[in-house]
């Protein structure tokens, strides 16, 4: 539950910087403009901010789908490595035991 909070700040925290820097390179992009108006300076700058974070967005949504399919991935991975550890070792027990049997028998 507290890791839960944990990220859903950290979360928060790191959407702020993009917004703060996607602001930034919005004021960067209209600073040579000089012969830009004020109003049309912000509308420029606020439509720049609104694609960087539209874009940062869709990247966001990529990488948690991949993190998703990726965990699928690795779980079915590892159910069929669990599956073949215990296919071995009943195989090792019933070899051991078969020996064993044998030897007890002779």
């Amino acid at each position: 539950m507290g890791g839960d909070l944990g990220n859903e700040v950290e979360g928060y925290l790191l959407w702020q910087a993009r917004i703060a820097e996607a602001e930034r390179r919005a004021r960067e992009f209209t600073e040579p403009l000089e012969w830009l108006s004020t109003a049309q300076r912000e509308e420029i700058e606020r439509r720049y901010v609104a694609d960087g974070l539209r874009r940062a967005r869709a990247d966001l949504e990529r990488v948690a789908a991949r993190c998703v399919s990726l965990r699928a991935e690795y779980e079915h991975r590892y159910e069929v490595l669990r599956r073949r550890c215990v296919g071995v070792v009943v195989a090792v027990c019933a070899g051991f035991t078969a020996v064993a049997t044998l030897l007890l028998v002779l």
